[in-house]
């Protein structure tokens, strides 16, 4: 679905991505990780047209520069980790700003796929009960599914993910997560996230790709690329004992005496 070749982006006389060339596949979920500066977000970026990039990037086997904006968002939408709330929209509101891709006009009304793509999508991330809710007003968790609920309007085949859950809390980021797993076994859709927890991407990738200083360092199954060695290269500390002494932390309950009824 995505074929990108010696991808590199260069700002001023920083080298931030260096000739990267990878793939995603229709049904796979492509986690890309990687320490703070490794150009994860220029990866996006650069796949969106929204930074200015040399090589290639193919997008069912088409260079996107030859895209039209309203026929590339049919092709691909964004979840980021945040966004404007200025203005008191509805979450209804939002959410159908998804639908302007396939609208014809600026000032078109939209037809009854339009009303029935916004009434699933809203359904689906659980906010059609509070779809005339000023955006204001909600929560964290709240916000970001009405913008997945706008993606998901949308209707794009290919899924990038910026950090989508990095400030909410465990809750919110299974809601997330879930939802964008159901939504990728569909035929005919992908997604490429990029992400800071490395857990987040062993459970719900189908693929990792690892980047270090703008180059992959390693790429494919989470088990060949998350190894002790090449974490510890690239995030210049022991990973693996680190997590593991993280989750020694959360024993059983019922082992420390302190279960219900104890």
């Amino acid at each position: 679905m995505l074929n990108v070749k010696d991808l590199s982006v260069r700002l001023g006389q920083k080298q931030i991505l260096d000739s990267l060339s990878f793939s995603v596949r229709e049904g796979h979920w492509l986690m890309v990780v990687g320490p703070n500066g490794a150009g994860k977000s220029t990866l996006i970026n650069a796949v969106t047209r929204n930074v200015a990039y040399t090589g290639t990037v193919l997008f069912e086997g088409e260079d996107i520069r030859r895209k039209k904006p309203a026929e590339l968002a049919r092709c691909m939408g964004v979840l980021a980790q945040t966004h404007e709330t200025a203005y008191s929209f509805s979450v209804e509101e939002v959410a159908r700003l998804g639908r302007y891709a396939h609208s014809p006009g600026f000032l078109s009304r939209g037809g009854e796929g339009d009303r029935a793509a916004v009434e699933d999508a809203l359904t689906v991330t659980g906010m059609w009960n509070r779809r005339n809710r000023s955006i204001l007003t909600l929560s964290g968790g709240e916000l970001q599914r009405t913008f997945l609920a706008q993606v998901f309007a949308q209707d794009p085949k290919l899924l990038l993910l910026d950090e989508p859950t990095n400030h909410l809390d465990p809750a919110y980021q299974k809601q997330v997560f879930d939802l964008i797993a159901d939504w990728v076994k569909k035929p005919g859709r992908a997604v490429l996230s990029v992400i800071h927890d490395l857990s987040l991407a062993r459970a719900y990738g189908t693929e990792v790709m690892l980047l270090d200083r703008g180059k992959i360092l390693a790429g494919g199954d989470a088990e060949e690329v998350l190894t002790p060695e090449n974490l510890e290269r690239v995030y210049g500390m022991n990973v693996y004992g680190w997590m593991r002494e993280m989750l020694s932390l959360w024993k059983d309950p019922e082992e420390t005496g302190t279960g219900d009824g104890v």
